[in-house]
């Protein structure tokens, strides 16, 4: 049986396509259009000004503001008040301490540098011991039913209690100021990261506590791999607020405790009736819990990459 011998047309050539010119584009070559690719992109003058606006949306209003209280402030108080100085008179009677907090004559005759070095190093000790023992407890509390139902309650009473409340207790237990402080400190400040570690503990979904038992996980690498890692935003989240009652608990006690310190400086201030210090030292205090809070809201974004409430 024979079968007919195939025939093969010439195909005709495919038309490129015509611009609106009628003119057909010539072709890119590979090396072209890899050169165009790797450009590097360098930022125009619209992305600059997009950048400034920016910057310029998160300074502005600050300042603006400030620069309004300031001069209300001046407006109401004016120079001949008695009572609460005016910035143009704070000014006068506390250039030397607002141009050089440095200085240092011995004794507690020092600038508001080094009074505010010394709480810093109580804070840094009281609050670290706290975060420890806090975040501790509050797995316990959200990881065992009997240990809330027994912790918990105690834990609602005594977050109730002020600060400078603990002061004589800690002063009879210690018989010294410095223990005394960091004991406020820690008492103050250990609340609220037990509460929100806790929640976060309760709130781990169920999800992960499945996967966990799948891979049958032991409880060392449930803690560091599930438990930790999903609770990470709310634990600096009690963190964030344990700092700033911490620092509020210094200046307080250090009021009563005496020795260096800004609070000390505070009270020592008012005996002397220096106002105008006073109001210097404020802000000098404002401006510390402000950093601190952001130094904590930045290592819980660096920790929890980005998942850390802001």
């Amino acid at each position: 049986m024979t079968y007919p011998k195939p025939d093969f047309a010439e195909a005709a050539p495919v038309a490129a396509p015509v611009t609106a010119q009628g003119a057909s584009p010539p072709p890119a070559t590979a090396s072209a259009a890899k050169a165009g690719s790797a450009a590097p992109r360098v930022p125009g003058a619209a992305d600059l000004a997009r950048r400034a606006g920016a910057v310029a949306a998160a300074v502005l209003p600050p300042a603006l503001t400030v620069l309004v209280i300031l001069a209300v402030w001046q407006g109401v108080c004016g120079d001949s008040y008695d009572g609460l100085p005016s910035p143009s008179r704070i000014w006068l009677e506390s250039k030397e301490l607002i141009v050089d907090p440095f200085y240092d004559r011995g004794g507690v005759d020092k600038g508001l540098f080094w009074h505010v070095l010394t709480s810093l190093k109580r804070v840094a000790f009281g609050f670290s011991i706290s975060a420890v023992v806090g975040v501790g407890l509050g797995v316990l509390i959200g990881a065992n039913r009997w240990a809330h139902r027994g912790l918990d309650p105690i834990f609602q009473v005594l977050r109730t209690v002020p600060p400078l409340a603990w002061l004589p207790i800690s002063l009879a237990a210690f018989h010294e100021a410095n223990p005394s402080a960091l004991f406020v400190i820690f008492v103050t400040s250990i609340w609220p990261i037990i509460i929100n570690t806790a929640v976060g503990v309760r709130n781990i979904p169920e999800d992960y506590r499945n996967v966990a038992r799948v891979l049958r996980l032991s409880p060392i690498e449930y803690f560091f791999k599930i438990l930790l890692p999903a609770t990470t935003p709310y634990i600096f989240t009690g963190l964030r607020i344990g700092v700033g009652m911490s620092w509020l608990a210094i200046v307080a006690s250090e009021m009563l405790l005496g020795g260096v310190g800004v609070g000390f400086f505070i009270w020592d201030q008012y005996n002397a009736s220096r106002i105008s210090d006073i109001v210097v030292a404020l802000a000098w205090v404002g401006l510390t819990g402000f950093a601190l809070d952001r130094i904590v809201a930045l290592a819980g974004r660096i920790v929890s990459r980005g998942n850390a409430a802001s």
